[in-house]
């Protein structure tokens, strides 16, 4: 049996395919079309799936896809909805795309592949943790999944056993790890959903000491941590829930200074900026993490994610944290 898993629409569009439950093809869009993380319908992707074990898409029996569209436009919609007016513009740029492609992706493929059979809607943190835990060495494992946002969740963890997987628990957007990083990321002047890895190889020319750096505490006003690694933002300070731009006034404010202009000369400031973001980001992370060993109680730990494309912090798990294993998927992104 044949099934063919597709992403598309927000970034890195991709496709993979399995046979009787085993990956034998997978290829981001981008190696064709040669667009950085393009976000295209990866046609080009499929094809090469297909070809590769010589079949035809009537041999698909299922086909998946990588979130829950009308979930993620119900947040869309209730963010731009609670932010109004302010909301309006992004509101009227983003609609149509929504109602012209993002909410038609069965008709999209029917129309491009004619294909005929199911379409599957995985939720998007369901998808992660699928995609790392399913393919891990381990028969069972804690799971923790961080990104930017799905439908609605941002950070999810819970427990995988044999092929079953189960989430215990979540929170949600606008409160999300992968957001602030890529706040920082858009105000050191790099770009979003791009860059963020720039950001994380920056804070190491910068001050790593909490005590002398003085944006550590600054970046530590704008999130409230609790001892199990759960946080909530004070949102006044971001502008992503109802803009296209990420860092407000008030942010630009804390940090003493505009948005960087992307041209301009990197500073010891911006060096210590990102090494204050890493240094949040890593005690967050290493909360949630040491929380998650205390629910699920399981020695090994698979992370997926955006997040998880933190090498810095990946490195420091087994030290920070009791867990005595660790498995991340290659490609942890929306891949």
């Amino acid at each position: 049996m044949y099934i063919l898993g597709i992403s598309c629409y927000y970034h890195d569009s991709s496709a993979t395919l399995l046979k009787d439950g085993k990956i034998v093809a997978a290829v981001h869009e981008e190696r064709f079309t040669r667009k950085k993380h393009d976000s295209s319908f990866p046609i080009n992707s499929i094809k090469f799936c297909l070809k590769s074990q010589n079949i035809t898409i009537k041999d698909i029996s299922h086909i998946g896809f990588y979130e829950k569209p009308f979930l993620k436009f119900e947040r869309i919609l209730h963010s731009h909805l609670e932010m109004f007016p302010k909301s309006l513009k992004t509101f009227l740029s983003s609609i149509p795309s929504w109602i012209n492609k993002k909410l038609r992706i069965i008709k999209t493929i029917r129309k491009q592949l004619g294909y005929k059979g199911d379409v599957m809607f995985i939720e998007h943190h369901l998808a992660h943790a699928a995609s790392s835990f399913l393919i891990s060495p381990f028969k069972e494992s804690a799971i923790l999944t961080v990104d930017g946002v799905g439908e609605w969740t941002t950070t999810a963890f819970g427990k995988g056993k044999g092929n079953n997987i189960e989430l215990i628990k979540e929170i949600k957007f606008p409160h999300s790890v992968g957001l602030l990083y890529s706040t920082i990321t858009a105000y050191l002047g790099f770009s979003v959903n791009n860059s963020e890895y720039k950001i994380m190889g920056l804070g190491a020319y910068g001050n790593m000491n909490k005590k002398n750096n003085e944006y550590y505490d600054k970046l530590k006003k704008i999130v409230d941590v609790k001892d199990d690694g759960s946080f909530r933002f004070d949102m006044s300070y971001f502008k992503y829930h109802y803009s296209d731009k990420m860092p407000s006034r008030k942010l630009c404010k804390l940090l003493e200074g505009p948005v960087r202009n992307p041209e301009s000369k990197i500073t010891q400031k911006h060096k210590d900026i990102a090494a204050a973001l890493q240094m949040l980001t890593e005690d967050i992370l290493t909360k949630i993490l040491n929380h998650v060993h205390k629910e699920t109680k399981c020695k090994n730990i698979v992370l997926s994610g955006g997040v998880a494309l933190n090498s810095v912090f990946n490195g420091k798990i087994l030290r920070k944290t009791k867990f005595k294993k660790v498995w991340i998927n290659p490609d942890p992104g929306d891949g």
